[in-house]
């Protein structure tokens, strides 16, 4: 078995692989969590200020929706090399994993954002008028009405953004990002070592398969419908 997978993929190191995977695990997380820190009350915000909402603020939407979208509209691979110079500033460096975090988390939150802002537009307005003549304050409405009867939505915007990441990790390994996108970068392609190119292409499926699989799940599993 072993001669057989070393003569069909010669260049594959398969210590290397494992590394890389990991990288690609260690960027994927440490994204995800700082987009869902600041897109989470981002795409609320934009909920509440938006148009016909309770606290309709035209000026302050208008100018959270073009950044948004501003920042939405740069190709990842740009915005990888623009953000060289505050990457180093905030990582002290622009390589690795460290180099690798900062400009995933502000290419995905922005993404993330315009999703959580959609699932709340989808939470039926009568339980958020129940909320308010009950008296509650703002936070117990976004707290105890909007953010559990969303939460489905929310979930499945979190696995959106995270399959989404996985490809921007990828890309990430034109600058030098790490992980499995590094990896074909070096290998794959300078090298042309095919068989390095399939080893990550393949694993960086299966990593979005089992991302989709578990955000399906949990959203049947969160849904009262």
């Amino acid at each position: 078995m072993d001669a057989l997978m070393t003569r069909l993929l010669p260049n594959v190191d398969w210590v290397e692989i494992g590394y890389a995977s990991l990288d690609t695990l260690s960027m994927l997380g440490g994204a995800m969590l700082f987009t869902v820190l600041l897109g989470l009350p981002l795409g609320v915000l934009l909920f509440l200020t938006g148009p016909r909402q309770m606290f309709e603020q035209k000026t302050l939407y208008r100018v959270l929706s073009l950044l948004v979208n501003i920042l939405r509209s740069v190709p990842f691979v740009i915005l990888l090399i623009v953000m060289i110079p505050f990457t180093v500033i905030v990582a002290g460096t622009s390589l690795g994993v460290a180099g690798a975090i900062p400009p995933l988390v502000v290419g995905a939150t922005p993404f993330f954002a315009r999703l959580v802002e959609t699932a709340l537009r989808e939470v039926d307005r009568g339980i958020i008028e129940a909320t308010q003549a009950m008296g509650a304050t703002t936070r117990q409405i976004v707290t105890n009405a909007l953010l559990p009867e969303a939460l489905p939505g929310i979930i499945a915007a979190i696995t959106v953004t995270a399959i989404t990441l996985v490809s921007y990790t990828a890309m990430s390994g034109l600058i030098g990002g790490g992980g499995l996108g590094d990896l074909a970068v070096r290998y794959g392609y300078q090298r042309y070592q095919p068989d390095v190119m399939a080893v990550t292409v393949i694993l960086l499926l299966v990593l979005v398969q089992v991302l989709q699989s578990v955000g399906d799940k949990l959203v049947v599993h969160f849904s009262r419908k």
